[in-house]
């Protein structure tokens, strides 16, 4: 007798069981895939009585270490290609190597008396560091962490600053009221322009045309054409100008007046001062949102942030922050502002509203939280690690 039986699959069934195979080769290929791990943003604060960096976790808003440096730690500054982070030693003539993906200390660089600043060339390869105990500026080559030269600039350089397109160094000299630029490549000082009184911070413009030079004592701003090395203009501002904040257009540059609590805003094209306003007390550091819309700056003595709207040049709100509030820096979303405080020992993070609803009179810019740092932080910077990394 014949037991076997016969089936008849149904044209529906055939599709059920097609679409379910198919199902079940996805997933099976989802749970192989390897997921790249999110994009990391780390803050770097040096904390120069502490003689350390502290380092900040933006998605915890927590400090992930503290690493010991050299003495009296200033400047810090990524480099723009690889993942390295510089900060500068003043008091041990320095400069320390830290991995940001390891987030340790990996070299240190030898470099000459009272360094406070280090600027990368736009190719992360070299970088320039001047020196004001030793009227030099040294050169550095990042990638086999080697010394190429110590060039010799007039008295007190303090800053020493790459073009955008990495073919000259501006160095403002305080004690010799004079600004230098250096040739990037040939490495030779191919001019010293006389500018102001007590030359220090530097702003260059995207195309490398102009560099705009604060000369504290004198309160000027000095205008240079950097394609005929020569001096354009002295532009008179407000007391102690202490820092340059470059909108992203280029259009316009804006002045920290430390001592006359005012804001100066410089036509780049014209190379006149169009109008000065009323920011804080002792307005000392600033930075734009990306659409220039927006400015941030920082009030020292009145311990607060302004933001301003600068078509309007309105102040939208001041936001109280406590303390000595110094240096700050901007994450790429726009979405959290830190703010250093030289008196306390923490950094304030403001949570930022990126809306540009113009019916809101006062944006609901606040305080969000404070982080323990060392004693008198002062430099910052932001550090993004790509995802995958």
């Amino acid at each position: 007798m014949n037991h076997e039986r016969s089936f008849t699959i149904r044209p529906s069934q055939l599709k059920l069981a097609t679409f379910a195979a198919v199902c079940m080769v996805l997933f099976a290929c989802l749970g192989c895939r390897k997921t790249s791990p999110p994009a990391q943003g780390f803050i770097y604060v040096s904390n120069s009585k502490s003689d350390t960096v502290t380092i900040i976790d933006t998605a915890s808003f927590a400090p992930l270490r503290t690493l010991n440096v050299g003495k009296n730690p200033t400047g810090v500054t990524p480099n723009p290609v690889n993942s390295e982070v510089y900060v500068v030693n003043s008091d041990s003539g320095s400069v320390s190597v830290i991995d940001a993906h390891s987030n340790q200390l990996v070299a240190t660089m030898a470099v000459q008396r009272s360094p406070y600043f280090l600027s990368v060339t736009p190719d992360g390869t070299r970088a320039f560091v001047a020196n004001a105990g030793s009227n030099t500026v040294t050169v550095l080559n990042l990638q086999n962490r080697q010394l190429l030269g110590n060039l010799p600039v007039p008295a007190q350089p303090g800053l020493a600053r790459v073009s955008p397109d990495g073919k000259l160094v501006v160095v403002s000299s305080r004690g010799a009221n004079a600004v230098s630029l250096i040739d990037a490549q040939k490495l030779d000082v191919q001019a010293t322009i006389p500018v102001c009184q007590n030359p220090e911070d530097i702003a260059i413009l995207a195309d490398s045309s102009k560099a705009f030079v604060a000369c504290t004592a004198s309160h000027q701003i000095a205008a240079i054409d950097l394609t005929h090395k020569r001096l354009l203009a002295l532009l008179r501002v407000g007391g102690t100008p202490v820092s340059l904040i470059l909108k992203p257009d280029g259009g316009e540059l804006f002045v920290c007046n430390f001592e006359a609590d005012t804001i100066s805003a410089i036509s780049t094209t014209s190379n006149e001062v169009s109008e000065s306003f009323l920011a804080g007390n002792s307005p000392v550091s600033g930075v734009f949102s990306a659409d220039s819309s927006l400015l941030y700056v920082s009030n020292l003595r009145s311990s607060s942030v302004a933001v301003f709207d600068v078509p309007t040049r309105k102040l939208l709100v001041s936001v109280p922050v406590g303390g000595r509030r110094d240096q700050m820096v901007l994450t790429p979303d726009e979405q959290l502002l830190f703010v250093t405080d030289t008196g306390s020992g923490d950094v304030s993070v403001l949570r930022l509203d990126v809306r540009r609803d113009k019916k809101i009179q006062k944006p609901p810019q606040r305080l969000f939280t404070m982080i323990p740092t060392g004693m008198q932080p002062n430099g910052i910077a932001f550090k993004m690690l790509p995802a995958g990394n």
